[in-house]
């Protein structure tokens, strides 16, 4: 990402009261701006993401190098390192022995994005997919093949934060920032989490629902992060849809058979812009484009009839875990 600094000169702005460099996944810039807005270090933010593919993350290299290290080159990054790539496949392993599950509930999550993305234009990945498509995909880390993995691409999203009562008297639409919470664990490291029950992930829904109006019930469109497919699933059970380990027989319970994707109680649709395994890896800011297209009713061919809340899983299980409810009036 290009640091603020930068970006100040590139738009040739002659004075800024506020700015800050948090790391990704993308909630962390959201809740940051609405901080400073709340705090009145500023009225209005300019929150911005893009992403490139360094070396490491070139789909000029072979498959199986994708998503094999992170970084720029993959620099700084010991090889037999837990983080990242390695310390997910682990814990996906964990999650089918502990489960007793089977790669299928993580290739549910790879088709609903792909079906979803057949619907946008915008996203990298649009070739229909098949469970026995994702069976097959090249494996990388096992049990996590490429298809459970986010896609490299190049490009951006930005977005202008600012209060409530000003952006009513705008001509766009607005979208309220309903509630928005960050969460981190005791020990926060692949390698040190105790087990599925102490991540981040429950302590920013804990959290969520502790300051939301808005409940489970009341969402209309789900944005789980899949950076990682078994991130995702873990967003279903943790969020409330179903409990641990019961995410494969949710999914098969709340397939839709006719359009091949995932919807919950017949209802709500999940990461409708193919999420960042279709649309692409934007480290969530994708997952926030989406939901602001969906609320403002701009979602074009992909649009949720009447979609007034959509809930946002963001981040992974460790480190940067969060959850935001994004609403209209």
């Amino acid at each position: 990402m290009v640091d603020t600094h930068a970006v100040q000169a590139a738009l040739g702005l002659p004075a800024i009261t506020w700015w800050c460099n948090p790391t990704i996944p993308f909630q962390h810039q959201i809740i940051e701006a609405m901080n400073a807005i709340h705090a009145g270090t500023c009225t209005t933010v300019l929150c911005y993401h893009g992403t490139y593919r360094p070396p490491s993350r070139s789909g000029n290299n072979s498959p199986f190098r994708l998503r094999s290290s992170l970084g720029q080159a993959g620099r700084d990054q010991n090889p037999d390192t837990m983080f990242g790539p390695v310390g997910y496949a682990a814990w996906a392993a964990r999650y089918l022995h502990e489960f007793r599950a089977s790669r299928e509930v993580f290739g549910s999550i790879a088709i609903n994005g792909r079906t979803n993305a057949a619907l946008n234009p915008h996203a990298a990945m649009r070739k229909p997919l098949t469970m026995v498509d994702y069976l097959d995909s090249p494996m990388v880390r096992e049990p996590l093949a490429i298809l459970d993995m986010d896609v490299p691409v190049d490009g951006a999203d930005a977005f202008v934060i600012t209060t409530a009562e000003r952006a009513h008297d705008l001509a766009r639409r607005p979208v309220l920032i309903h509630a928005a919470v960050m969460g981190e664990a005791k020990v926060p490291y692949e390698d040190q989490t105790l087990d599925f029950n102490h991540t981040g992930q429950q302590i920013a829904t804990r959290a969520l629902w502790a300051r939301s109006d808005i409940g489970l019930g009341d969402i209309d469109v789900f944005f789980p992060y899949d950076g990682f497919t078994v991130i995702a699933v873990r967003w279903f059970e943790v969020m409330g849809f179903c409990g641990d380990g019961e995410a494969p027989d949710y999914f098969r319970d709340n397939w839709d058979t006719r359009a091949d994707r995932l919807l919950l109680g017949g209802r709500v649709p999940v990461n409708t812009h193919g999420g960042s395994l279709s649309d692409g890896g934007t480290q969530g800011s994708g997952h926030v484009r989406e939901a602001v297209l969906q609320l403002r009713g701009d979602a074009a061919d992909r649009q949720v009839p009447g979609a007034v809340a959509a809930l946002l899983a963001m981040g992974g299980m460790f480190l940067n875990s969060g959850a935001i409810v994004l609403r209209t009036d």
